[in-house]
């Protein structure tokens, strides 16, 4: 593919939160516009906006506005012209985004497990254990592995979790492989298989967005997409849209490429963990409207109140 001509008179704008993990997920993209175009470090420039969920950090977001928190803010940048592009952990972007921006591109996916920190594996906990965690998904699943657990609001960024368990006021907590990679600490917490933990739908996906009419920056962009993450990635997303599920639902989903199609699981759970309905499909690439479906049939099997997580 040919990139696109770009002579820059100004740098472009990289719009990122200010946590570690996110700047650390701006530098990659930065680093990989700047090797495929042929550009100057100098010819992006970071832009911290803070986001509402990095302030509020006591109570649930499920509680404040949901995975909105992360990217209004950035939306408003993009939408304003404060910034030319935006990166974002893709599991904290809603389904439903903007007319106005798009999903540009994925950078090649991370280690999609989440890693249990603090013991070696669920049945490694003691009776009755805390398990720190702000996720309803991450909560259900320790629940349906471990009932006599009591799982507990715990946000703040890596660092301020990992201190928290260190000041004993958990006996673990779970954290998402692909943060802790790169945040140069591979070695800490013990990798969950997905057989026994699905994880969130686009864990591990870093995503570009820019605004919907800047074909320029959108062809830029075009240039660093990895199709495969691209693809699996949106059928997650799709199973979400079927199931119009927020961050109250405890879902999961996980598409991987098998036999030229995708390999695409997914669950939806109870809070307390007791109901789990799950299912595996092969789809063909590109097929949102058979990923939708998934999350569709997940509903039709579920009991009323597991349901009504969905409808409200």
């Amino acid at each position: 593919m040919t990139s696109p001509s770009y002579t820059p008179d100004r740098p472009l704008r990289l719009g990122t939160r200010g946590s570690p993990l996110a700047l650390a997920q701006a530098r990659m993209t930065a680093e990989a516009l700047c090797a495929r175009h042929g550009w100057d470090a100098d010819a992006i420039a970071t832009v911290v906006v803070q986001t509402s969920g990095d302030r509020i950090q006591d109570r649930a977001l499920a509680e404040i506005g949901g995975k909105a928190l992360w990217t209004k803010e950035l939306d408003r940048a993009l939408i304003e012209g404060q910034i030319d592009f935006a990166v974002h952990s893709m599991k904290d972007v809603e389904t439903i985004r903007p007319a106005e921006i798009t999903i540009a591109a994925m950078l090649p996916r991370a280690d999609v497990r989440d890693r249990l920190v603090g013991a070696e594996s669920f049945d490694a906990l003691p009776d009755n254990p805390v398990v720190g965690s702000s996720s309803p998904r991450r909560a259900a699943q320790v629940k349906r592995l471990r009932p006599d657990a009591r799982v507990v609001l715990f946000r703040g960024n890596v660092a301020t979790r990992l201190a928290k368990l260190a000041a004993g006021e958990v006996h673990a907590t779970l954290l998402a492989a692909a943060g802790l990679d790169r945040l140069g600490q591979p070695d800490v917490g013990a990798c969950i298989p997905l057989d026994v933990m699905l994880p969130a739908p686009s864990q591990g996906a870093v995503g570009i967005e820019t605004l919907s009419g800047n074909a320029e920056m959108r062809a830029l962009l075009a240039g660093i997409n990895d199709v495969d993450t691209f693809d699996c990635v949106t059928a997650e997303r799709a199973v979400l849209k079927g199931l119009g599920g927020t961050c109250h639902s405890p879902i999961a989903a996980l598409g991987r490429l098998e036999d030229g199609g995708i390999r695409l699981a997914a669950e939806i759970l109870s809070p307390d963990g007791r109901e789990r309905v799950e299912d595996v499909r092969i789809i063909s690439r590109g097929d949102s409207a058979a990923a939708e479906a998934l999350g569709r049939s997940l509903l039709e099997r579920a009991s009323a109140e597991l349901r009504a997580l969905f409808e409200a």
